[in-house]
């Protein structure tokens, strides 16, 4: 299997709220397109400090990230961010660190997509093509 890497949009969330409350022009909400790698193995969504300063996203806390190799230390979470992944969204707090966009578990779940590893892309789940469908029991 190789990387599976995907477009997605990510915009500052209140920016969002804020601009269909009418208090904040719509050309004013920062959002920015990546090229993210998806990691099943990952749990998070993990965005870049560049990004983090670009989209001028608030720390809420902090979180112990644990690395593929065991190594760990704690990282930013920030306020939620909208994601826009194949013509689905969904929102998340995600950590700052590294150099990339990485996708992870939480929003595959919650967009209902899956990883089609022969093809290296993301399709929508076959069960619930039409929309995303989350499981709540």
């Amino acid at each position: 299997m190789g990387e599976v890497r995907v477009k997605v949009k990510l915009t500052n969330n209140v920016d969002k709220i804020l601009s269909a409350r009418g208090q904040l022009p719509a050309d004013q909400v920062r959002s920015y397109v990546a090229d993210a790698l998806v990691d099943t193995g990952a749990v998070c969504t993990t965005i870049p400090k560049f990004l983090f300063d670009h989209l001028g996203l608030m720390v809420v806390g902090h979180r112990m990230a644990e690395y593929a190799d065991g190594s760990s230390e704690i990282v930013d979470v920030t306020e939620p961010i909208n994601i826009e992944i194949e013509g689905r969204g969904t929102s998340d707090d995600p950590l700052v660190l590294g150099n990339e966009v990485l996708i992870g578990q939480t929003v595959l779940e919650k967009t209902d997509l899956l990883v089609d590893c022969t093809n290296r892309r993301l399709i929508a789940n076959p069960a619930h093509p039409d929309q995303p469908v989350l499981k709540v029991k």
